[in-house]
């Protein structure tokens, strides 16, 4: 989330909407060339494939919102220096990903500590269901749930501590102190919201390991789906009130302009409780259309896929927040901030919207061969919209917005 450049008047619309053209069109080729069960690689079984986009994601949000790499760089309005600076960054974060996923998880803690990290320990195991494929989606499911507790935190701590405690202290200082602090929570929510569901996806379950999940009998599911589409929930309000609403509430609660425990904490309240609300309604709705969902329901009529298909839509609606901040110059640009934020909001739910039809229209069964309506088996759609996320992001914060930083009058 890139809220330092601000929004200009003379944006050129038009150039926005030629470079979110090709960013669409570099995401399909990414999709046909890694993700296509079709061609080359294959990687969409979905779990494996999923687990690879939201890790590459994970790293950027490392990169540029948590250790805030770019403040160790020297800016230059050269254009040539942003494309070196943008390949460069790029080859590092595939590396990086690389080497977190396989080396780390895979072959360190998979190997040594945790075993369900590591498709290959838990074939050693034995049990019902340890054969490789199965393995490596069950180890996939733990990554992906914990970057998502990753994701969640690192840019709910950006938003709402920023720079606290550590603001006094030098960059390199307030990066990695924020790694750590973020690190410590991300493991907590993990142990307590997706590791009981990581432990009972094998036969027998893993009881000693962890607990049954507790939400069972709220949610009528024992699915960290569940956990997983609260938090996108709770982490779209996170990214509209950056983006979108140019961080208040939450800047009314800032000292001397910096990061405080009062703003953290309210802004970590408020946005869980709104993703809350959020959630709710989406439910109220899928049970206007689909009926009441039911234990051991299937497809549409499982608790399991109500909640995550409100985290997907959650994921349409970050997409679209993204894509209006980026390509479209946050429109609109007068008036005053509640205004501006409350047309923002409604424009992003609108394309959010259109976004979602995209996905479960014929269209996307052409682009990327998907099958043809909603909780097919094996169809997710976070794993598009991460891919999407994750180009998005390069383009605006590893490349600097090139080539639409031209329109924009520079960092504060």
């Amino acid at each position: 989330m890139n809220t330092e450049r601000q929004p200009v008047e003379k944006f050129n619309y038009f150039l926005g909407i030629i470079t979110l053209g090709v960013i669409f069109c570099i995401v399909w080729f990414l999709w046909y060339v890694f993700m296509n069960p079709n061609t080359v690689f294959k990687l969409y079984t979905p779990m494996y494939g999923f687990s690879l986009v939201v890790m590459f994601l994970t790293i950027i949000v490392f990169l540029t919102h948590v250790i805030d790499y770019h403040a160790f760089l020297d800016h230059s309005s050269d254009q040539a220096v942003s494309i070196r600076r943008g390949i460069g960054f790029t080859l590092l974060a595939f590396v990086m990903m690389i080497v977190v996923y396989y080396l780390f998880f895979w072959g360190f803690i998979g190997k040594f500590g945790v075993a369900y990290f590591s498709p290959y320990s838990i074939v050693a195991s034995g049990g019902i269901g340890a054969e490789l494929f199965v393995a490596r989606e069950n180890a996939s499911t733990a990554i992906i749930y914990l970057c998502a507790a990753f994701l969640w935190l690192a840019l709910y701590w950006k938003v709402g501590f920023g720079s606290w405690p550590w603001h006094k202290l030098s960059a390199g200082v307030i990066a990695w102190s924020r790694f750590f602090a973020v690190s410590f929570f991300v493991i907590l929510v993990y142990a307590v919201m997706f590791h009981p569901h990581v432990c009972y996806l094998f036969y027998p379950a893993q009881t000693k390991a962890g607990v049954e999940a507790w939400w069972t009998e709220m949610a009528g599911t024992g699915s960290a789906f569940f956990s997983l589409g609260l938090i996108l929930c709770a982490l779209m309000w996170v990214i509209y009130s950056d983006l979108l609403w140019e961080g208040y509430p939450w800047k009314m609660f800032e000292q001397n302009g910096k990061g405080n425990f009062g703003k953290g904490f309210v802004t970590f309240i408020l946005t869980f409780t709104m993703g809350i609300v959020i959630l709710y309604i989406m439910l109220q709705v899928m049970n206007y259309f689909w009926d009441e969902a039911f234990v051991g329901g299937q497809y549409t009529d499982g608790p399991d896929f109500r909640y995550i298909h409100a985290g997907e839509i959650s994921g349409f609606l970050i997409l679209a927040a993204f894509i209006w901040k980026n390509y479209f110059n946050n429109f609109p640009n007068k008036g005053g901030i509640w205004l501006r934020s409350v047309s923002r909001t409604a424009i992003c739910f609108m394309v959010g919207m259109l976004i979602y039809w995209f996905y479960y229209s014929p269209l996307a069964t052409f682009f990327l061969a998907k099958v043809e309506g909603f909780a097919q088996p094996g169809d997710t759609p976070l794993v598009w919209t991460m891919l999407f996320l994750s180009i998005i992001l390069v383009q605006s914060e590893f490349f600097e917005g090139w080539p639409l930083n031209k329109q924009y009058t520079g960092d504060n």
